[in-house]
């Protein structure tokens, strides 16, 4: 027999208390005492995790200490430089300023630096390496989550004793708060980085191993749920509850699917069984309702799989809240405790519709991730709020062209006369392109491919379905290997500078924080 979940499981009563737009913009009473929060984590004897730590170590002053009471990671999935300055050049335009020069939220931070992304085996890297990177310090195989080197992709046994220690496990058996946002499942690679110890980044749920002998491995779904650091998550919020719910189980909102366990086991019933301040949240207007400004604990999962990107977002009550609106929530829940917290926000579909060479959803997407960084400035203060804003790694898409100063950034390429531009094959083209991807060739009706390109003449290319011309014939446009950008401000946030392999950014938090320990020096 299949059970159906009802969104009025989780209750909606008008009592409740909307989300507190409350701002945290006054300095400390007093500085706290950091210094008893330090522990060596599990992995620093790895060589990536020494090299990370002597670095970012090279760069403290005599007199460091900890002095980041909170700290908040935005990871921009797929943002490279190239969407940056893109981004930023949308969403000058979209609110009809000059996009050249306006600045993001992020632009303001007072501290930058480049980040090298390649993993322990790729010179171009996935996002659960780059996010393992990020959160535990050191450099893994590409696929792996919270995993060192040494483990084996797809190899459940060689998970064996090379676990890591994240800066949230840190955190939560020091006694802070965590979080982690989302707009891909939560269980996605980047968020599932902060809590997961997987061989393979695709093990969502239990039916997910494959051919891969499963014995004594846990799906990531199963391992947040059954997260022990301290007393878990105090919010975790994104898409993917299929992950959790059983394949008897129908979705709230889409009746003709169910979930994905083959296991009986639902993961829903067993978060909010915990205690009673363990909540679920399936939907906006259930959001909107929830008193975040309490001692709830809140697992959101607005969508079966991703959550929508943000231009197809519908903006009416009921609707999935912006990755803003869950920042300031998970701010208002977090900042509660006095100890401090970790939060992680991902903008996760920015990746995913340069994966489908969609140039104007991925620059939406980074507006609204910008949205976010903003929202969490607004609520903290720089005297104890370390904030990070980078990405795990870029794409190929680029900006070139020479079109005239103020021209749509998602249009074609004019010259400063007004007129298009056009290429030696006689045709427009446009300002973004990538270099691979899915829209290099086309397939006729007699199944043969054409890969001429394409005469935009009459093309709106700025619209939102536009998918950008590629030069290399892929199923789907890859990741990009260059240097991805490192924005900080807060205590600690001096310590970003320069070029920084991608796991410094675990030491430069953990230090600041006091949650990560400096190793003694060896004779």
């Amino acid at each position: 027999m299949r059970l159906a979940i009802s969104i009025s499981a989780v209750a909606l009563v008008a009592a409740c208390a909307a989300i507190s737009t409350t701002t945290v913009l006054q300095a400390p009473a007093s500085e706290p005492d950091l210094s008893d929060r330090g522990a060596l984590p599990m992995q620093s004897t790895d060589a990536y995790y020494k090299r990370a730590a002597s670095e970012v170590e090279s760069r403290m002053d005599a007199d460091f200490a900890p002095e980041a009471k909170n700290v908040i990671i935005f990871v921009g999935d797929g943002m490279g430089i190239s969407t940056i300055t893109a981004g930023r050049i949308y969403a000058g335009q979209k609110r009809a300023l000059d996009g050249e020069s306006y600045e993001l939220a992020m632009d303001q931070l007072p501290y930058a630096a480049l980040s090298r992304t390649y993993s322990h085996d790729y010179q171009v890297p996935d996002s659960a390496a780059t996010a393992t990177a990020m959160v535990s310090g050191v450099k893994t195989r590409s696929g792996i989550l919270g995993l060192t080197s040494e483990a084996a992709l797809g190899n459940c046994a060689s998970a064996e004793g090379r676990g890591t220690d994240t800066l949230f496990e840190l955190a939560e058996r020091k006694g802070l708060a965590t979080g982690i946002l989302s707009t891909a499942r939560i269980t996605h690679a980047t968020p599932a980085s902060t809590y997961a110890k997987s061989a393979s980044r695709g093990w969502e749920d239990d039916t997910s191993f494959g051919s891969a002998d499963s014995t004594g491995c846990k799906d990531i779904a199963s391992q947040l749920i059954d997260w022990s650091a301290g007393d878990g998550f105090e919010v975790v919020m994104g898409g993917g509850r299929r992950h959790f719910m059983t394949d008897e189980t129908f979705d709230p909102e889409y009746p003709e699917t169910t979930g994905r366990r083959a296991d009986e086991r639902d993961l829903l019933v067993a978060w909010t069984a915990k205690s009673d301040d363990h909540k679920l949240v399936l939907d906006g207007a259930e959001f909107a309702a929830t008193d975040f400004d309490s001692d709830v604990r809140v697992l959101g999962l607005f969508q079966p799989s991703h959550m929508q990107y943000e231009m197809d977002r519908p903006g009416d009550v009921g609707a999935e809240p912006s990755l803003a609106e869950l920042t300031r929530a998970a701010i208002t829940r977090l900042s509660r405790d006095e100890a401090g917290f970790v939060l992680m926000v991902e903008g996760g579909r920015i990746d995913h519709a340069h994966h489908g060479v969609n140039a104007a959803r991925a620059l939406e997407d980074t507006d609204a991730f910008d949205q976010a960084v903003a929202t969490a400035l607004e609520m903290t203060s720089a005297d104890d709020t370390l904030i990070i804003v980078t990405a795990d790694h870029s794409h190929t898409m680029t900006m070139a062209g020479y079109p005239r100063r103020n021209n749509p950034i998602l249009g074609k390429v004019t010259a400063a006369t007004g007129s298009v531009v056009r290429a030696n094959d006689g045709k427009p083209y446009t300002t973004l392109g990538y270099a691979n991807g899915s829209t290099a060739c086309v397939r006729n009706d007699d199944g043969s491919q054409d890969c001429t390109r394409a005469d935009l003449t009459d093309v709106d290319t700025t619209a939102k379905d536009f998918q950008q011309q590629t030069l290399v014939a892929l199923g789907s446009e890859t990741h990009g290997g260059e240097d991805v950008a490192i924005f900080a401000s807060g205590p600690g946030a001096e310590l970003v500078r320069g070029v920084m392999d991608q796991n410094e950014i675990f030491h430069v938090m953990g230090y600041s924080s006091g949650l990560v320990a400096r190793a003694e020096p060896t004779e």
